[in-house]
């Protein structure tokens, strides 16, 4: 018998945590880990006391036609990143790892290339995480692991938006 390694251990959580998640498109769950023991972990959903999506039978986004990527504050979730971290104390969560998986909820499919969003990423920076490890299927080891460093390094709403607005008054 061959015994699974620490980050799919980790991302088989984040698996199973995701069968909470009340998302009508697409399902994430987070696990957080400090010093191989799990924090805080969380998925995406509606804020407490808020209707589901799954409860009203409509995504939002989805009635809006916003495309994937764009105008995440028009979200009625809160996402998964984002609950783990609320649910952790901080000093517990500086240096320590974010893993993660999303799953299409028509197919079941565990999502490929997946990243958190822009918001999500600032959230992760200030909480003093130290990597995200998502599910790659791609890959051989079945993960990618990101540095957290490298989102602070490339600031994309920097690059992509404000940089060239500059650039073009030349």
């Amino acid at each position: 018998m061959n015994r699974v390694d620490k980050h799919n251990y980790y991302l088989d959580v984040a698996d199973t945590i995701l069968s909470r998640a009340t998302c009508l498109r697409r399902n994430y769950g987070a696990v957080i880990v400090n010093n191989d023991e799990i924090i805080s972990t969380g998925y995406n959903g509606a804020p407490r006391g808020r209707a589901n999506c799954i409860d009203l039978g409509y995504c939002a986004r989805e009635k809006l036609k916003i495309k994937q990527g764009q105008n995440y504050e028009l979200c009625r979730s809160v996402h998964a990143e984002q609950n783990a971290i609320i649910s952790a104390r901080r000093k517990d969560i500086i240096g320590a790892t974010l893993y993660m998986v999303g799953r299409d909820v028509k197919t079941g499919n565990v999502l490929e290339h997946i990243d958190s969003c822009i918001m999500c990423k600032r959230v992760i920076i200030n909480a003093g995480i130290k990597y995200v490890v998502v599910r790659d299927i791609k890959s051989d080891e079945g993960y990618k692991i990101i540095n957290v460093d490298d989102w602070v390094a490339y600031d994309e709403v920097l690059e992509n938006h404000i940089k060239p607005l500059f650039n073009s008054e030349k």
